[in-house]
């Protein structure tokens, strides 16, 4: 029997198999049942190995903390000493201090609440502001985040040669600068005033436009507001194309379809969010990590 063991739901096959394969270790499924009044029925393997890892992205997140919640313990009961959360994507990062009296830090808070279920947790791309580390996050547990730029930023420059890398707001400048790194591409970010959940204002970088194109570049995409404000600017400025490339394709609703109204021509992302749009696997990426953080190279 295997020492390790990925396990994985089937909403997330395709990066599962990925994954597994590059590891070179059984990939074991979590079934998932619905009861009518909402509750959930999950079953693992009934014999599980030593080390695990639990492959679960918190797009959606509310429902899957708790899936989390329940697999965590009962794959301790199973027969695993040490498990390891990937989540490709982690939610409730962006809220890491109270605005107002009351507020909730729910970034703290699901912190905790994964930190207390997993001996490590490992993500790509987290949108963190204040806090800047995953160490920081879960004390006395390993926090490990890798990045995609460096793929997207390959990808881009193998479809187009050489685009303009814009980051549509101060937050993206993290990503863009290290996507742009290794070709050398002309790169900047925008700044953002946003007016509330579905409008911002926004101002691209002094950057020269005419007849170039431009890859809005960010780590994740929800509503799309701010990257249509984007594209509709770089087309005003007269830039030939305008193309996409984000982490985390969460495209809410319309958002794909408002894109592509707006002048979009391709959507590119990875697969660390499952959709259409998928381009790049960070199947490798993970992989790596995970070698790295159990020593097996």
């Amino acid at each position: 029997m295997s020492e390790h063991m990925l396990l994985a739901f089937d909403d997330e096959a395709p990066l599962a198999q990925a994954l597994a394969y590059a590891l070179d270790v059984p990939l074991g499924w979590v079934r998932c049942h619905r009861f009518p009044d909402g509750e959930l029925r999950l079953r693992l393997p009934d014999n599980l190995p030593p080390r695990v890892l639990l492959l679960r992205g918190l797009q959606q997140p509310n429902e899957k903390l708790v899936e989390l919640l329940l697999c965590a313990p009962a794959a301790r009961e199973l027969g695993a000493n040490e498990i390891v959360l990937l989540s490709p994507y982690l939610a409730y990062m962006r809220q890491d201090m109270a605005f107002t009296p009351g507020e909730v830090v729910s970034q703290r808070h699901v912190a905790a609440l994964l930190g207390g279920l997993f001996d490590a947790v490992l993500t790509v791309d987290p949108h963190l502001h204040r806090v800047r580390s995953m160490e920081a996050l879960f004390p006395g547990r390993r926090g490990v985040a890798l990045s995609a730029a460096p793929l997207l930023g390959q990808w881009v420059a193998q479809q187009l040669g050489e685009p303009v890398l814009i980051g549509p707001d101060e937050e993206a400048a993290q990503w863009v600068s290290v996507a742009a790194q290794e070709r050398g591409l002309t790169h900047g970010v925008g700044r953002k005033r946003r007016l509330g959940d579905h409008e911002v204002v926004l101002e691209l970088p002094p950057l020269a436009l005419q007849g170039r194109a431009v890859v809005l570049l960010d780590d994740v995409a929800s509503t799309g507001q701010t990257l249509i404000a984007a594209a509709q600017q770089a087309l005003a400025r007269g830039a030939a194309s305008v193309d996409v490339a984000v982490t985390h394709a969460l495209f809410v609703g319309d958002a794909l379809q408002r894109l592509h109204e707006a002048g979009v021509r391709h959507v590119w992302s990875t697969d660390a969010v499952p959709h259409a749009s998928n381009a790049v696997s960070v199947a490798p990426l993970l992989a790596q990590a995970v070698r790295e953080l159990w020593g097996c190279e």
